[in-house]
């Protein structure tokens, strides 16, 4: 990196920041999806059953059906609010990267 300006190294580094950036998003947006289909999965089995159980510390205590739904739907909404957030912080992380990818480039050539 010798024959790259100052300038230019600056704008590398701070590349290699945005991209753990992105990947810290992505790891944290794919354990929302995961929480996000368990709730579905959830969801899914309170409709087949007739008694619903809810996991408190280490025991399962009975619950009522339509306030466990309840509650499971709200979750999966604000994770999905969640998702939606990360997304946009990722997209605009992205647009920023590119900038300064294609603004790196074009000081290496000129």
């Amino acid at each position: 990196m010798s024959g790259i300006s100052n300038g230019n190294k600056e704008k590398i580094e701070e590349l290699q920041l945005l991209e753990q950036n992105i990947s810290a998003l992505i790891a944290q947006k794919q354990q929302f999806q995961t929480q996000v289909l368990e709730m579905d999965s959830a969801l899914s089995e309170l409709k087949n059953t007739k008694k619903a159980y809810k996991i408190i510390g280490n025991i399962m205590v009975l619950s009522e059906k339509e306030e466990l739904k309840q509650e499971l739907t709200n979750k999966k909404e604000m994770l999905e609010l969640r998702i939606k957030a990360i997304d946009k912080q990722e997209n605009n992380i992205k647009t920023k990267a590119t900038d300064l990818q294609h603004e790196v480039l074009k000081n290496m050539k000129g």
